[in-house]
């Protein structure tokens, strides 16, 4: 994915119809708003295999077209390549962080431990899954992290309604906006 030169993010949810399509597109076009689209390549993909090739849910495309983005994204599944080709992998949720463990060897990853199992526990699992792709540059982060609301998760908007991808959409909005700040 990404070239000599240039920056790369990969952000990621369950199915990718929902919340990463949103960053993605809310991403591209805050890049190309600042004219630096040439310095980043960005896309999005999903942990699960549920939706490969479908487009956006349609409340996702609406929210997008109501602040007027588009979007011609079809979902995709994370890859172990995805990992050694972009700089920031961006999970929406800790689920997600913890789907992509056995998928990848990375020295960056910053995650929220899981308590149920202690923490010793956790680290151990990590360390065991943690073996599968090489040479890994990505640095794996929850978007929400980036939030200056401090709202650390992005909630799956699946189940709701128009005003639940509204509320993806404004953290998007915040969120991607000081990542963009940090990264540059």
């Amino acid at each position: 994915m990404a070239e000599s030169g240039l920056k790369s993010v990969l952000f990621v949810c369950l199915g990718n119809i929902c919340r990463s399509p949103i960053a993605e597109a809310v991403f591209r076009k805050l890049v190309t708003d600042q004219n630096i689209s040439d310095n980043w390549a960005i896309d999005s993909g999903a942990v699960s295999d549920w939706n490969l090739g479908r487009a956006p849910d349609p409340r996702a495309v609406s929210c997008l077209r109501n602040h007027g983005i588009s979007t011609a994204h079809k979902a995709r599944q994370v890859t172990k390549e995805d990992f050694a080709t972009f700089d920031y992998i961006l999970c929406m949720d800790e689920s997600n962080l913890r789907n992509l463990v056995p998928r990848r060897s990375c020295p960056h990853l910053w995650f929220l431990p899981d308590t149920s199992q202690g923490p010793v526990g956790t680290f151990r699992d990590l360390n065991r899954k943690s073996n599968q792709v090489k040479n890994c540059k990505a640095k794996i982060e929850l978007l929400g992290s980036y939030d200056p609301q401090k709202q650390l998760i992005i909630e799956d908007p699946y189940y709701g309604n128009e005003s639940d991808f509204e509320l993806v959409y404004q953290q998007c909005i915040r969120c991607c906006k000081a990542f963009l700040e940090k990264a540059c």
